[in-house]
């Protein structure tokens, strides 16, 4: 790989080239399936990004402690870049429900009750939040524990809006039962991490 090429998957490099993806995706799905449909087909397209670009932020230090190496050092060494790119592609998303809103009220009021509307909209609080403070200035401003937590807190409640939102499609498809089971082995890989470290903390 050339020096270019490794310049481009480091960084903020790697984040606006996530990002023009994930537009160009959206763009073209539009363009090809106008009116209710194709925004119904971004709905689902950047459910899907948000939750792959999110399981490369979550899982990043724990794939390095239990495996550490190139690609997982390479991760965790970008990890707040896909965790912005997460951010972008959920606006994304956002952008897509609020069309979709605007367009069909009606059946979006029908497949989207108030306490999901809430529930989802703290989650983008969360998300927000922690794109906003992923910046070292903003570390330094917040403080390292309350950083910490805010970012702890936001993760965790994020994973639970996804596993929630994924398991009540399971009968319209395979492919959210495949979310669910990803979802839960995130966590899985987490809870192991830590008792891994745990367990490395107290042999030294």
């Amino acid at each position: 790989m050339g020096e270019s090429s490794r310049r481009l998957l480091q960084g903020w490099h790697l984040f606006w080239l996530i990002t023009v993806l994930l537009a160009a995706m959206c763009l073209a799905m539009l363009a090809t399936v106008p009116g209710e449909d194709g925004i119904r087909l971004v709905i689902r397209a950047t459910a899907r990004t948000s939750l792959a670009l999110f399981a490369l932020a979550f899982a990043a230090a724990s794939l390095r402690r239990l495996w550490p190496g190139a690609f997982s050092t390479w991760l965790l060494r970008n990890r707040r870049y896909f965790g912005v790119s997460f951010a972008a592609s959920h606006a994304m998303h956002l952008a897509a429900i609020v069309a979709f809103a605007r367009l069909d009220p009606v059946e979006f009021g029908t497949i989207s009750p108030l306490a999901n509307r809430i529930g989802g909209g703290l989650a983008y609080v969360f998300i927000f939040a922690m794109a906003a403070t992923s910046f070292d200035r903003m570390v330094a401003l917040l403080g390292a524990r309350r950083w910490k937590l805010l970012h702890t807190v936001g993760a965790h409640y994020v994973w639970l809006i996804f596993l929630v939102s994924f398991a009540k499609r399971i009968p319209q498809g395979p492919e959210y039962l495949l979310g669910v089971v990803l979802l839960l082995a995130l966590m899985g890989l987490r809870l192991w991490a830590r008792q891994a470290g745990g367990r490395a903390a107290t042999a030294a």
